[in-house]
């Protein structure tokens, strides 16, 4: 049976890749079998006649069932913007429907046994006009673990998603505290997060400097919560 999440953010930029490469590598570790999507990526540079996105890159590298770039990333746009301004830049407008149907697909077809498909900013950033990264969590349907950018605001973020992750009839499941930089009252800011999110904390990944890697991460992490009755 495949456990597979949606890893969601706070923010751009609090972490969600290295988390969730993170997750993917503490699984392998644990002899299971790995997938990581990154349905739409903005931000890529031309290799050997492709579009690649580091984040995608990162999600491949763990992923043990060695998937093609493609497969893990469907929809790669060049520059680094909102990826429905990305998308109308291409003169294209991404189809959520299009993206949820790839990523079930790729879970049913190759069945690993853990798998995260990473959404791409915060929770609501749109796609096109009238779809958000919401709309494709919800059609998914995965539980959904949220990676907090541990700095001054992620309190009010950290709530309002969680908030709007369960309107979307959606679970989450677990949270990261994740420290990009070193954080003043960081103690106390993850006890009021343990306070008042319902999931468990997967783990307090601090800042690191001399080594940002899955491996690194992964340390800091703990998956028995999500593997309990595996």
């Amino acid at each position: 049976m495949t456990r597979a999440y949606f890893v969601a953010g706070t923010d751009t930029e609090v972490g969600k890749t290295l988390i969730a490469s993170a997750l993917l590598h503490a699984a392998r570790e644990r002899g299971l079998s790995t997938l990581g999507l990154k349905p739409v990526s903005a931000g890529c540079v031309e290799h050997d006649g492709q579009w690649v996105n580091d984040d995608a890159l990162a999600l491949q590298a763990e992923s043990s069932l060695e998937p093609e770039y493609s497969l893990v990333n469907p929809l790669a746009l060049q520059p680094a913007i909102a990826p429905h301004i990305a998308a109308a830049a291409a003169g294209m407008q991404i189809s959520a429907r299009e993206l949820i149907d790839h990523c079930n697909d790729a879970l049913t077809t190759h069945a690993p046994d853990f798998a995260v498909v990473e959404g791409a900013g915060g929770w609501l950033v749109p796609l096109n006009y009238s779809e958000t990264m919401a709309d494709l969590a919800a059609g998914i349907g995965l539980p959904v673990i949220l990676v907090v950018g541990m700095r001054l605001g992620c309190l009010n973020h950290s709530l309002l998603t969680a908030t709007a992750i369960g309107a979307a009839g959606l679970e989450l499941v677990g949270w990261v505290a994740n420290f990009p930089e070193p954080m003043r009252d960081a103690r106390a800011n993850v006890d009021a997060l343990r306070e008042r999110l319902t999931a468990p904390c997967l783990g307090c990944v601090p800042s690191l400097h001399d080594d940002v890697s899955a491996a690194a991460a992964a340390a800091h992490l703990d998956l028995d919560a999500l593997l309990a009755d595996a």
